[in-house]
């Protein structure tokens, strides 16, 4: 199954991403080490480059049978749209869900306060992420609201949610 997850920086979109992909010992493609290492490597990264890896890599792990979490903000219905087809190419499952923060103040000091996981990646002031294209959504998703509870609930939440869906697919 590939679980596509979205939400602006700082959502807690890599956190919630992460612990599933631990819990399921899934490939994890984090389009954000994608791209430092692209950079690092002497690439220009300024349009969809790592997105376009992460899709090519997910549609290999998901033709092994192997689970596949996808941690990008995936702000636009083109970028929604191709993370669908790198599953339904292999005809395998996906599950859409989106990471949000409804506490503009919680959401900006999270943005103002994180410590940088990534050697050499530069992180979003809260202007840019404010500022950021982020279309809204015109599908049926999971959202887990990260506002006001730690990480250790918004997990909890997910894997209730997930399992709805897992029985849903079965």
């Amino acid at each position: 199954m590939l679980y596509i997850f979205s939400g602006l920086p700082a959502t807690g979109k890599s956190t919630l991403s992460s612990m599933l992909a631990r819990e399921l010992r899934a490939v994890y493609l984090r389009v954000d080490v994608v791209e430092q290492a692209m950079r690092d490597a002497g690439a220009k990264v300024d349009g969809p480059e790592g997105y376009i890896v992460c899709y090519a890599l997910a549609s290999q792990n998901l033709r092994l049978g192997l689970d596949v979490i996808a941690d990008t903000v995936n702000p636009i219905p083109i970028t929604r749209e191709a993370w669908r087809n790198a599953a339904e190419s292999v005809k395998a499952p996906f599950v859409e869900v989106e990471v949000v923060c409804s506490d503009e103040n919680e959401h900006r000091q999270r943005v103002e306060t994180r410590v940088v996981d990534i050697p050499g990646l530069v992180l979003p002031a809260w202007e840019q992420v404010i500022h950021r294209e982020y279309d809204a959504w015109d599908r049926d998703r999971i959202v887990i609201d990260t506002a006001h509870q730690t990480a250790a609930d918004s997990f909890e939440q997910l894997c209730q949610q997930l399992e709805g869906v897992r029985r849903q697919i079965s």
